[in-house]
């Protein structure tokens, strides 16, 4: 079954960018790329979930999603902090950064941030 996610690019080879270093930290890769358009899975076999940033296709700027979030999972801790440290270093905004959120559950160890186009993801460790 295919299953994907799909945000908007303003800047496609910002977004790019900031997408495969990010991804990197927790083992996804890109698989497809074309004008304007990159796609990212684990591994990078463009297999199970994937991940597509894109500009749209109506012409139109890209905008984010109110109340929209894309949550990304972590094997480790450490990942974790690797794929939010990689964010903001690479144009991302603080949303909240890593550490244990009781509020979601005993095991859930998370961190929130945006993406340069404003999109809002997370990348999240449920032990």
């Amino acid at each position: 079954m295919l299953s994907y996610v799909t945000v908007g690019a303003i800047d496609s080879a910002q977004s790019n960018a900031f997408y495969n270093g990010v991804l990197a930290t927790i083992g996804w890769a890109s698989h497809a790329d074309w004008p304007d358009w990159r796609a990212w899975s684990e591994g990078g076999g463009g297999k199970g979930q994937t991940f597509w940033v894109c500009k749209p296709h109506n012409g139109e700027v890209a905008s984010f999603g109110n109340g929209a979030m894309i949550a990304f999972g972590a094997k480790t801790k450490e990942q974790v902090h690797a794929f939010y440290d990689a964010a903001l270093s690479l144009g991302g905004t603080d949303e909240g950064p890593p550490g244990p959120r009781p509020l979601y559950g005993p095991d859930w160890y998370a961190a929130y941030l945006r993406d340069p186009a404003g999109n809002k993801l997370a990348i999240v460790l449920q032990t």
